[in-house]
């Protein structure tokens, strides 16, 4: 139940998130005068729409979007005689660059506003240190370090040793210890199938006990099976001017990831349908339909409740990143698209003043069809791509 309420909550979201970016281009064409026929949620068959004024609002069938109808958007529509003076190609470049623009504004003006409210309520996220403390134990050895505990699976090490949560290792095989970046450098150094002396501190012993672990195989690596406790994490409320500076430094962060996943995709999808997926940055890109799992592996967690609100915020204001950052690629029919043609335009005309020849006018876009069909054709077909590898080899949070 849990899983599917988290499910839905990310639909939602994602329907809120467009929305708001179709609103975007909707109320500056309106504001500018241009004539907007249709506001739709979704594709495909209509479910549910009402008039008001001249335009039409929706819902259709196929949650994958949304659009604004304006008339005119491009040259090659055909225009009532009574609308061609509101038609958005014959605008101003300034005003039909704004429209374009606006959508993505209004994702990442609703980001920004969601990370504020996340710093000022549940508080800017502390991460804490991961300790060489034992949160919990594998009751198995999974096949390989993403899977499970499937029925049949042998017993993990760690609890065949009789290692305990809250049991705090200070050396493997003979190195000390201090952190979980020291003793996993130790496990990585051991190999499957070896015996290692284990050294812990128990709670209310006095001095540290030293236990046998021969360490198991999993998917080719060695493993124990263990978690590590977390010490120190939390949230701490912020003020408006902090709140502001925390959204303002998180989105700039969520850019640069993006940036170095966008590097990495071409290397990574011979490996979106591997095990090896998340190993990479670029292998951690999913679809809407990873998007929705994620959420739903958020809602049915054993987090509190505060930190599921919070990663599952931190989802919608990544999402909303992420629409406005792939918008401004400029590929038609993105928005970035329609802005670099606007540009074109305007550089062309710039010239052609200097050379005292006459302003050229639009873009014939018939020439750019090619180009966009391209791009249609490669945005569909890596969406297919994602969803189908999100299907056959999902994401999963980190334990």
């Amino acid at each position: 139940m849990a899983f599917l309420l988290g499910a839905v909550a990310f639909v939602v979201a994602l329907l809120a998130s467009v929305m708001l970016h179709e609103g975007g281009h909707l109320l500056t064409a309106k504001r500018f005068g241009m004539k907007a026929t249709q506001y739709f949620v979704g594709f495909g068959p209509t479910l549910w729409s009402t008039r008001r004024g001249e335009t039409e609002y929706g819902v259709k069938a196929i949650p994958l979007g949304g659009f604004v109808k304006i008339v005119g958007y491009t040259p090659l529509e055909e225009i009532d005689e009574a609308d061609r003076g509101r038609a958005f190609f014959r605008q101003p470049a300034g005003r039909r660059a704004i429209v374009i623009g606006a959508g993505v504004v209004a994702n990442f003006v609703f980001a920004f506003v969601l990370l504020m409210v996340m710093a000022l309520t549940i508080g800017m996220p502390r991460a804490g240190t991961v300790s060489s403390t034992v949160e919990e134990v594998s009751p198995c050895v999974p096949a390989t370090m993403r899977d499970g505990c499937d029925g049949g699976r042998p017993p993990s090490p760690a609890a065949r040793a009789g290692l305990r949560a809250g049991d705090r290792i200070v050396a493997f095989n003979g190195v000390p210890v201090s952190d979980w970046n020291d003793l996993t450098e130790a496990i990585d150094k051991a190999k499957p199938g070896q015996t290692v002396r284990v050294a812990v501190q128990r709670p209310g012993a006095a001095r540290p006990l030293t236990v046998p672990v021969t360490l198991a195989d999993a998917g080719g690596e060695p493993f124990v099976g263990i978690s590590a406790k977390v010490v120190g994490g939390g949230y701490d409320r912020a003020g408006p001017v902090d709140a502001a500076v925390f959204a303002g430094r998180a989105i700039g962060r969520t850019l640069q990831g993006i940036g170095t996943v966008a590097a990495d995709l071409p290397s990574a999808i011979p490996k979106l349908f591997s095990p090896e997926r998340e190993s990479t940055p670029g292998g951690q890109v999913g679809s809407v339909v990873g998007a929705t799992e994620v959420s739903g592996q958020i809602f049915s967690s054993d987090d509190t409740a505060r930190d599921k609100v919070a990663l599952f915020l931190s989802l919608v204001v990544s999402v909303n990143i992420f629409l406005g950052a792939l918008n401004v690629l400029p590929l038609l029919p993105l928005d970035g698209g329609h802005l670099a043609v606007v540009a074109y335009e305007r550089a062309r005309a710039g010239v052609n003043r200097i050379r005292g020849r006459p302003d050229p006018g639009t873009v014939d876009m018939t020439r750019l069809l090619p180009l966009t069909y391209l791009a249609v054709l490669l945005l569909v077909g890596f969406g297919v791509l994602l969803i189908l590898a999100d299907l056959f080899n999902p994401l999963r949070l980190p334990e």
